[in-house]
């Protein structure tokens, strides 16, 4: 049910570089990419809108191939990776090659939504980790909103580690903690949201079961193994 995403955006650890594009390449097949695309779609219109106006500038940190950012509903829309193809895969946005923590070519308190998806888990430390929040914050208008994905520790275990690019592991507590002290205020955390990979899925995953999944919530705590976290901006990072 999750587009996983599980890796598919460059971070800016010692994993960065050519060899994580190659790996990335062979991780989805042309119809998985394909499902992924059709996957975000559904997600998008069936939950993580109602978290973006249609007149917001939203960014998407760790864009990858895009399919979010090309996906949702927003005014503006800047795509940022530090992979160079995400010109080419981005579609009615623009489209910026930085690293997280240092977004060149954003201005402070210009963004209304941060959204990211699988990408925490990618920094090489947590240190790494507060200097993209804090670049987050930097960008993000007061009261603007951080959307955060990403696999929860707690509940996939050992699975975590079944990506060679997983360097970092977080769970809802432990993001909510760092979210602090950089300056945000959690608004809504859910421990358990979609599944943590559709990869080994025998069923077809169509935008009709992702309506459904997401209209019965009694079942993310049965399936779900990845954490959804919505914070606001609220004070000066660090203060905490």
């Amino acid at each position: 049910m999750s587009s996983n995403i599980e890796g598919t955006q460059t971070g800016t650890g010692d994993l960065a570089g050519s060899k994580l594009t190659s790996l990335y390449e062979r991780r989805f097949s042309q119809e998985e990419l394909a499902a992924k695309r059709a996957l975000w779609n559904a997600l998008c219109r069936g939950f993580f809108d109602r978290y973006i106006g249609t007149e917001d500038t939203v960014l998407d940190l760790a864009a990858g191939r895009c399919e979010f950012i090309n996906a949702c509903q927003g005014r503006q829309k800047i795509a940022v990776d530090l992979n160079p193809e995400v010109k080419r895969w981005v579609h009615a946005a623009s489209a910026i090659v930085a690293r997280s923590d240092n977004l060149i070519g954003v201005d402070d308190d210009s963004v209304d939504v941060v959204f990211t998806s699988n990408f925490f888990e990618h920094l090489a430390s947590k240190a790494e980790l507060l200097d993209t929040l804090a670049e987050c914050w930097r960008v993000l208008r007061p009261d603007g909103r951080l959307l955060v994905l990403m696999p929860n520790l707690r509940y996939v275990k050992g699975r975590y580690w079944d990506y060679f690019d997983h360097q970092l592991p977080l769970t809802h507590l432990s993001l909510v903690e760092g979210l602090r002290m950089a300056g945000f205020e959690p608004m809504r955390v859910i421990p358990r949201f979609l599944p943590y990979t559709v990869k080994g899925f025998r069923i077809k995953i169509r935008p009709v079961l992702v309506h459904a999944y997401l209209r019965l919530p009694v079942v993310w705590p049965l399936l779900g193994g990845q954490m959804f976290v919505v914070a606001r901006k609220h004070s000066d990072p660090f203060d905490a």
